[in-house]
């Protein structure tokens, strides 16, 4: 056979697989929310490239993460808020579902605090009207989900995905990163107890909580239930490239994040807030820069808190067995974030402080995600193997760990 026939008779397949393409783009979006903006900015402004090792591993993790939530929805034809919620004793089911709760709750206020700093940046809009705003336009996207399908919800998604890592990165072309405090940077250590609660808060903007239980549904919803056991194969096959491709993209645009900060904020004033980092921005590489740094927040507001509230809503169903319209919740969810803003905390550190709460929370998702995804009465003989359960172990452990020592730093009062 000729190249030519060659590439005929392959390239449908490639089509093919390539539209399959979506559901982890979606689930990306959650690692570049606004929580991870303050989170990366205030990491790279105070210590420079000291922590690029926390979101290197952190989206190492995260790769693999992302992978087991859609394989369980794949194999199971049950997302995991589903599969646990079948699994529970009723108490615990509603125990549970409290934390769960916490984490779209903590998410939506990162999310619609970033939305509403976005437009004062850019308009001069009061917070509390721009986190009003910020939910409205959410609604008009999660109606979008509801009326037009979840291929479509994909694809203003992955616009907005496009938008932000546009312009979140675009400041990397006028700064002067240094390689080799970037090498520097890749070697694990922290500075003081103030380096922990920034890497705590990095990881639990990166593995994200909410993102690992709405994944499942993603995947399911998008590719039915699959018996065929060869066309399960090649779905689990494009869903690996799907969560890589869709990682490699949001991990990124959060290193970028941090590697502008620590090339052009370090030792600057106030650059520990994202007011103050925009400022900062402007004044250092030029009002165009910061304009497309404040519209890639902007997006990441938007899109991240529709995808958060897409996330609790499954949470409910699945833990609570009872189902909401999106909007509804959305409007419940919102109320929040917008106490957070008229009250007049700082809105930085409440994005910071958010990230350390999901960071709490994710051994819940993830602990029963690994135990699930290695139980064969669950998944069949496509259960975990020995290295996959390995490797997840591990990265729960470190992530356990380090909620352990931020955990005992507040206690004794050193964060």
């Amino acid at each position: 056979m000729s190249d030519r026939l060659a590439y005929r008779a392959t390239a449908p397949g490639r089509t093919r697989s390539v539209m399959l393409l979506g559901p982890a783009f979606v689930a990306a979006i959650a690692y570049v929310d606004p929580g991870n903006v303050a989170a990366n900015l205030t990491a790279g402004a105070r210590y420079g490239y000291l922590l690029v090792w926390v979101l290197v591993a952190a989206n190492a993790m995260a790769v693999l993460v992302q992978y087991l939530s859609a394989k369980l929805g794949l194999v199971s034809g049950r997302s995991l808020p589903e599969v646990l919620g079948d699994r529970l004793r009723p108490w615990t089911r509603r125990a549970f579902w409290v934390q769960a709760e916490a984490v779209a709750v903590a998410t939506d206020i990162a999310e619609v605090i970033g939305g509403a700093i976005a437009l004062r940046l850019l308009f001069g809009i009061p917070l509390p009207l721009g986190g009003l705003i910020t939910g409205v336009v959410s609604m008009i996207v999660l109606a979008v989900q509801s009326r037009r399908g979840q291929r479509t919800f994909e694809f203003v998604v992955i616009g907005m995905l496009a938008v932000i890592t546009v312009g979140f990165l675009t400041g990397l072309f006028f700064s002067d990163v240094d390689a080799a405090g970037v090498a520097g940077g890749l070697v694990p250590g922290f500075d003081g107890s103030g380096s922990v609660l920034l890497a705590a808060s990095m990881l639990g903007a990166t593995v994200m909580p909410h993102a690992i239980y709405l994944h499942s549904a993603l995947a399911r919803d998008r590719h039915g239930v699959e018996t065929d056991p060869v066309k399960l194969d090649r779905l689990l096959r494009v869903t690996k490239w799907d969560v890589t491709f869709a990682l490699i993209v949001a991990g990124t645009v959060n290193i970028g994040m941090l590697l502008l900060a620590a090339s052009s904020l370090l030792g600057r004033e106030g650059t520990d807030t994202i007011d103050g980092a925009h400022a900062a921005i402007q004044s250092t590489l030029g009002p165009s820069v910061a304009a497309v740094f404040a519209v890639g927040l902007l997006a990441s507001g938007l899109a991240s808190t529709a995808v958060g509230c897409a996330a609790g809503a499954e949470i409910m169903k699945g833990l609570l067995r009872k189902r909401i319209p999106l909007q509804l919740r959305r409007v419940l969810t919102l109320i929040p974030a917008l106490i957070v803003l008229g009250v007049g905390v700082d809105p930085t550190l409440a994005l910071v402080l958010s990230q350390v709460v999901l960071s709490m929370c994710i051994p819940f998702a993830l602990v029963p995600l690994v135990r699930l995804t290695s139980d064969r009465r669950v998944m069949g003989d496509r259960v975990n193997s020995r290295t996959t359960v390995t490797l997840a172990t591990l990265a729960t452990g470190a992530i356990v760990a380090l909620n352990v020592a931020l955990l005992w730093l507040t206690a004794t009062g050193r964060t």
